[in-house]
Order: structure tokens, then C-alpha cells, then sequence
């Protein structure tokens, strides 16, 4: 016979199921981004130079990375690769117009499978370029290789894709304010201090405040022990 003030254990345990798919779901996506050639940040604006950062965690089926080539894609106006240590840099151009079409880092030691590696380079991005920039990857391997440059369909999820191009999507932006800027100077969430100033005082106010009754409450507690 069922106790009437025993209460159910079902919604907890329907709870509990709940937060362990929503984990999964959560986990999952990170782990299948990660097993593609990502780029970020993954939004430029029109006229602008961005830093792009390529990055991956793996091989050609386990064997070790030797070598990236990125092309690039109509919209890239020039290039600049970043420097790196462990890396030999080479930019191939178009005969006609100059244009950079693919820049290939390749290792000087290959890297192992499952360790996480990453390139830079600095685009500019054209002042008429818009909707996406793909940036075809092939990842050379010490055994093979792999052509990331798959593109999604309007509406498909580019994960689900077995081998997806590394994507950044532009918009439109003011080219001649964007185009003179130096690459990676901005600070990412500093405040302007003439707005900033006065949220901190109002904040350390209602601290004051709280701190007040908090220490008033306590002494009336006391006094009633």
C-alpha cells in the first residue's frame, strides 16, 4: 500500500534523465566541432583585416599532421601569415593579378594525432564581400590526407557535414574606419570609463546598503537569543 505522504520519485528521476541528455547534447557538439578544422573568430566585416586563427586536434585517421594548406576564397583582397615557431610559410599567388591563393604552413616536426595545433594569418577582407568567406583546408598527413572543404547547403547544419570548409561570415562595415585599423589591438569588454564610473558607484551603494541591514538584522537576532 502506497504511504499518501511519501511523495513520488518519478519526476526526480525524470529530472535527473533530462539534465543527462541535456549534458550529453551539450558535450557532444563541442567534441564534433573539435574533430573538424575550425577557424575563428568565425564573423568579419566588409573592408575590414581580420586575424584568423586555424586550429585542429587530430590527424588523417591517426596519422601525424605535416602540413595545412589554406586557400583562399574571392573576397580576400591580401594576406599576411603570422610567424610561428615549428611552422614553414609559403603563399602562393594567382600569375594574373597577384592575388593570394593559398597559404600552406607545413611542420617542421609532424604532430601527433589528438594534439591540438593552431595557425594564424591576417586577411583583408574586400569592402564589396559579403554573405561567406569558405576557407578550404587540405591536412596533409605523414599517411594520407583529408580536404576539408565540403559547404553546407542553405538550411544544413554544417556539422553534420563529413568534412566542412572553415566558414566566416561577413558583414556589411565601414571600410574606411576598418581598413587602417591595426589587427588585434581591440580589447575585447573594456568599458568606456565615463559610462562604466557611474554603474560603479550606483553598484557599491546598494553593496553599502545591503551590507547595513544585513549587519542590522544580525544584531536584532542577537538581542532576541
Amino acid at each position: 500500500m502506497n504511504n499518501p505522504h511519501i511523495p513520488s520519485r518519478r519526476p526526480l528521476r525524470r529530472l535527473g534523465a533530462g539534465v543527462a541528455i541535456g549534458a550529453a547534447l551539450a558535450l557532444g557538439l563541442p567534441l564534433a566541432a573539435a574533430a573538424h578544422v575550425t577557424v575563428a573568430p568565425e564573423q568579419a566585416s566588409a573592408g575590414s583585416y581580420e586575424v584568423l586563427t586555424f586550429a585542429f586536434s587530430h590527424g588523417c585517421e591517426g596519422s601525424p599532421t605535416t602540413a595545412l594548406e589554406i586557400e583562399m576564397p574571392d573576397g580576400v583582397g591580401a594576406v599576411s601569415p603570422t610567424v610561428q615557431a615549428g611552422w614553414d610559410i609559403a603563399i602562393s599567388r594567382d600569375e594574373a593579378d597577384g592575388l593570394p591563393r593559398a597559404v600552406t604552413f607545413t611542420a617542421e616536426e609532424p604532430i601527433a594525432n589528438e594534439l591540438r595545433a593552431a595557425v594564424q594569418l591576417q586577411v583583408q577582407v574586400s569592402a564589396d564581400a559579403e554573405g561567406t568567406l569558405a576557407f578550404p583546408v587540405e591536412q596533409r598527413c605523414e599517411d594520407g590526407a583529408v580536404s576539408w572543404s565540403e559547404i553546407a547547403e542553405e538550411g544544413e547544419d554544417p556539422h553534420a557535414l563529413d568534412a566542412p570548409a572553415p566558414v566566416v561570415t561577413v558583414a556589411a562595415g565601414d571600410a574606411a574606419d576598418d581598413a587602417h585599423a591595426p589587427a588585434g589591438n581591440e580589447q575585447a569588454g573594456a568599458a568606456d570609463p565615463d559610462t562604466a564610473a557611474p554603474w560603479g558607484l550606483a553598484l557599491g551603494g546598494v553593496g553599502a546598503v545591503l551590507g547595513a541591514a544585513a549587519l542590522a538584522t544580525s544584531v536584532v537576532a542577537l538581542r532576541r537569543r
